[in-house]
């Protein structure tokens, strides 16, 4: 099971696309509020979440996805469940996925410490030692994936796709939705 977490502001690119080219590969993903069933994202549009934060499964747990958005980083970072359920994620050694400020959460924690990484400018100071490539759309790391920002949402969700499934998976997903690089 993949779950994506939703909090109050969060990006819904960087949510809902990753999330949809998971489950065109078949993939289990379940969209985690972390208050409450229906989440505000950052530009006005109200998701329903298929289940709140107490739901979590952690022994189904194959990936974590964290979209960016301030508010949604934030919403994150300030929630103790959520944090647990991350460092939980890491310690079992399931992927962390995170797009935009929110690798910024992993940094926080420690865990992109001397590792590759990618995220929007806005967060790089925020990255302690992780080795940010500026340049990079999507960095893969170990079992952690970094995303740039909302642009790379789509290479985003298909690296998502690829680590858990393969390239077959990936190839069947981009055909099914004329995704041309």
């Amino acid at each position: 099971m993949v779950y994506i977490l939703l909090g109050e502001g969060f990006e819904e690119a960087e949510a809902i696309v990753p999330g949809d080219l998971l489950r065109r590969a078949g993939v289990d993903v379940a969209y985690v509020g972390l208050e409450s069933l229906a989440v505000k994202g950052s530009h006005g549009i109200t998701v329903t979440a298929d289940m709140t934060l107490e739901q979590v499964k952690t022994e189904d747990m194959e990936m974590l996805v964290l979209p960016g958005g301030l508010g949604g980083v934030a919403s994150i970072q300030m929630d103790l469940f959520a944090t647990a359920l991350i460092q939980k994620a890491r310690d079992l050694g399931c992927w962390l996925a995170a797009i935009c400020a929110a690798p910024s959460i992993l940094a926080h924690m420690g865990m992109l410490d001397r590792r590759k990484a990618a995220c929007n400018p806005c967060v790089w100071e925020e990255m302690g030692s992780a080795a940010v490539d500026r340049e990079a759309q999507v960095v893969v790391d170990g079992k952690f994936v970094t995303a740039q920002a909302a642009g790379a949402a789509f290479l985003f969700g298909l690296k998502l796709v690829e680590v858990l499934r393969g390239d077959e998976a990936v190839q069947k997903v981009q055909n099914g939705i004329l995704y041309r690089s």
